[in-house]
């Protein structure tokens, strides 16, 4: 067994001990930033009067073109009958539409418009300006070692979580 060390540099702990103590770490600063990012994007987000789920669809029909439903809801983590409780929504509120798929007519295809492309869009500029503010006070190392961390987190999650939504990692090196 291995003496406990009293030090709190990560150095002079037993690795185990480090992944651990890193392990928990990440849980809890992963919390507090889904967290506060959860609740900034509802509260922006509901100012333009959708949901943040409505917002995650209509980002995924804008990077992705139109899809079947279940694709949609794949994308998205939700069941069939949530997403399309989303998508009815913003079918209402002008923002996406249903047309035939040309390759199966029986079959719809859910598309942003327009309208629902240029209020992404707005919202997008939005939600960017507060990120560029975040990011105004780290140097530009310490800038590209977080997003090279939150794309290795984030690609370590996915291959945990085993086949399906991700194909929005396509604009992660998006400038």
């Amino acid at each position: 067994m291995r003496p406990q060390s009293d030090s709190n540099n990560p150095r002079d702990l037993p690795s185990g001990e480090n992944l651990d103590r890193d392990a928990r770490a990440l849980y809890d600063a992963l919390n507090q930033l889904i967290r506060v990012h959860q609740f900034r994007d509802r509260d922006r987000i509901c100012g333009y009067d959708l949901s943040v789920a409505q917002c995650y669809a209509l980002e995924t029909l804008v990077h992705q073109g139109p899809l079947r439903l279940q694709g949609l809801a794949s994308e998205m983590y939700l069941d069939k009958s949530t997403a399309s409780r989303v998508v009815d929504a913003l079918v209402r509120k002008g923002h996406v539409d249903r047309v035939a798929d040309p390759v199966d007519r029986r079959a719809a295809l859910i598309r942003p418009t327009v309208q629902g492309e240029a209020l992404y869009q707005t919202i997008r500029a939005d939600l960017i300006a507060e990120e560029r503010a975040m990011l105004e006070g780290l140097t530009p190392d310490m800038r590209q070692a977080a997003l090279t961390l939150i794309r290795q987190l984030t690609q370590a999650a996915h291959r945990r979580c085993g086949p399906g939504p991700g194909t929005l990692s396509s604009v992660e090196d998006e400038t």
